[in-house]
């Protein structure tokens, strides 16, 4: 339903003589005979009015065009306010914009919204607006039933939200209700269900009219107070608009969590215990599902195979594409894992064959932990990363096109030779794609964060790669607009 249709269920008042008075037309569709906004003078036709105007002939056009600019205001009010939820793209983020714009509009300070999608899918959140964590709590232990928003999400009927003017004054209240609202310094609230679709459907059950509640929204006065009637109107499109938005980033953030759930199927559930070398890895998926893997497996003669790549593509088939390119690279790495060149000419014969459509980047290095040595081989990555006391520096690695590109893929072989304690950083490109600076900025940021490491996290190859990860990225691993992975995998020496 459009907003400008909306107001047309405003009751009807205050209607001048046909006969008499002008007839303006519909703007935008708007029958000018609503009730005129909170801000304006009250309707002279009613005759409750004990003030008489000066200019009969002219009071009902005054009043039409006052009507007017409050309807022209409502408009407004109500295009900033969804425009600014629509620009959001995070369950958390527009349910902190619902709490905000529904405060502005029903004149409250504080509030909460609770989501509870009635399939049982989840996910499952309360937030709140101008209330601790500590407050939420309290909320919380009051009983469901007695409170309003408990009423809602239990599937309570009606659409229209619930008032308590005065709770303090209210009958029945339940002690907990009160001793809460008295704790956290609220007087009054308004609850309003989140449910997209219709306003009012007659045909509409009360089973599917709560099945399609998504949660309620509770906004919360320091002082008794309720909204007014068009207040409630206005709360009413906007939430009615704010439910359709969340229904469709509840889908998203589902889809997103079972692709990294897909993702993370296809990567090693634990790092295999090998003598001699401590392992750590890092993995974030992107919210449409990347390519990037990593792995370590054992191999005879307590050596030790690792591994990180990249698949081009992202989506069900990039993660799909991943999981048979590293089972392949697995079965490989056990033929012939001290060939590093092998393994990954293998592989790329493979890939050329099943995905030709699809390249992808490799590193694989065969790890022996007695020596302290690496030798390792890549196509089209980027170099590991050596760090230790006295140096850090990415070893040299021949350049290389990725699997895939080239009609028949070889590329020598190199040796990293670690001290005891260092760590050899294995890592994607997506690490350094997620920075959004050139590539040799990148490269200089990873080289600094990971000559910060501080001392006491250097021998923890799990706190080195959360260290880096932090420095490198700041704004966090978890971007909802990034379509790159990330992957670190650390080996450290003992």
């Amino acid at each position: 339903m459009g907003v400008c249709d909306a107001f047309e269920q405003f009751v009807r008042v205050g209607k001048p003589d046909a006969m008499n008075a002008p007839h303006p037309p519909k703007v935008a569709g708007i029958d000018s005979t609503v009730p005129a906004p909170a801000h304006t003078v009250a309707s002279v036709a009613t005759g409750t009015s004990p003030a008489v105007p000066a200019n009969p002939q002219s009071a009902p056009g005054a009043l039409l065009q006052d009507r007017l600019a409050g309807w022209v205001s409502d408009l407004t009010t109500l295009h900033e306010l969804t425009e600014r939820l629509a620009r959001t793209n995070s369950l958390d983020e527009a349910l902190q914009e619902l709490l905000r714009a529904g405060a502005a509009l029903v004149g409250a300070r504080r509030g909460l919204v609770v989501l509870e999608p009635p399939d049982g899918r989840g996910p499952e959140t309360t937030i709140g607006l101008g209330l601790a964590r500590a407050d939420l709590g309290h909320i919380e232990t009051i009983p469901r039933s007695a409170a309003p928003h408990g009423g809602i999400l239990d599937g309570l009927p009606g659409t229209d939200g619930i008032a308590v003017p005065d709770l303090l004054a209210e009958k029945g209240l339940d002690p907990r209700h009160r001793e809460v609202a008295a704790r956290l310094g609220y007087a009054a609230s308004y609850t309003l269900p989140l449910a997209p679709g219709p306003a009012v459907d007659p045909d509409t059950t009360q089973a599917a009219e709560a099945a399609r509640r998504l949660g309620a929204a509770v906004w919360l006065y320091d002082e008794p107070a309720e909204p007014s009637k068009r207040q409630r109107h206005l709360i009413g499109l906007y939430a009615r608009y704010a439910a359709e938005h969340l229904a469709r980033l509840l889908e998203l953030e589902r889809a997103r969590a079972s692709m990294a759930t897909l993702s993370e199927e296809f990567l090693p559930s634990r790092l295999p215990r090998v003598p001699g070398v401590q392992l750590a890895a890092r993995h974030r998926s992107s919210p449409h599902g990347g390519g990037d893997w990593y792995d370590a497996l054992p191999l005879p003669d307590a050596a030790l195979g690792l591994a990180v790549g990249s698949v081009t593509g992202t989506g069900p088939s990039a993660v799909a594409a991943m999981g048979r390119l590293r089972a392949s690279l697995r079965a490989y790495a056990v033929m012939e894992g001290e060939d590093p060149v092998a393994v990954l000419s293998d592989l790329e014969l493979l890939l050329r064959l099943t995905e030709p459509a699809r390249s992808a980047t490799a590193l694989f290095g065969y790890c022996e932990p007695a020596l302290r040595r690496i030798t390792l081989a890549g196509a089209g990555h980027s170099p590991p990363l050596l760090l230790g006391e006295r140096r850090t520096e990415f070893a040299e690695t021949s350049v290389s096109a990725p699997l895939g590109m080239l009609a028949c893929w070889e590329a020598p072989s190199v040796e990293v030779q670690a001290e005891p304690g260092e760590t050899v950083l294995l890592y994607t490109d997506g690490l350094l794609h997620r920075t959004g600076d050139p590539t040799d900025r990148a490269f200089a940021r990873l080289h600094a964060a990971a000559a910060g490491v501080p001392q006491a996290l250097r021998r923890d190859p799990g706190a080195i790669a959360d260290h880096i990860l932090r420095t490198v990225l700041p704004e966090g691993t978890e971007t909802t607009d990034s379509t790159e992975d990330v992957v670190l995998l650390a080996a450290r020496f003992e």
